[in-house]
């Protein structure tokens, strides 16, 4: 089974299968959602992105190498965001699609559901 959910691309997505938030409306689920949505990124070794958002502009002292790391928590945090936005209903992707970081997004039900 794992060969074939791998040939159809990233299998995380299938923890997810079903378990999609779809706002305020699905209260029973969403702790769920949350939950599952963080095995995924904790699989991915990206949880570290949705504690806090990077920073918006690149500090003028920076060293090479917190530029490497700078530069590796933006790609990370482009592809938490994909991984958020895709584990949402369309309503709800459209709610969040100007929102700019994952942790922006997942606030506001981490808040309600009292998931961290």
């Amino acid at each position: 089974m794992e060969v074939a959910l791998a040939a159809i691309g990233n299998y995380l997505f299938w923890v997810m299968d079903g378990w999609y938030y779809s706002g305020p409306w699905s209260l029973d689920w969403a702790p769920y959602w949350l939950r599952n949505l963080n095995l995924v990124l904790a699989s991915e070794k990206l949880l570290y992105t949705i504690e806090k958002s990077p920073p918006e502009e690149t500090p003028a002292n920076i060293s090479p190498e917190e530029l490497i790391t700078l530069n590796q928590w933006r790609d990370d945090e482009v592809k938490t965001r994909c991984y958020v936005m895709a584990s949402m209903s369309n309503e709800m992707q459209r709610r969040f699609e100007k929102t700019k970081y994952a942790a922006d997004i997942l606030h506001h039900p981490k808040e309600l559901y009292g998931e961290n």
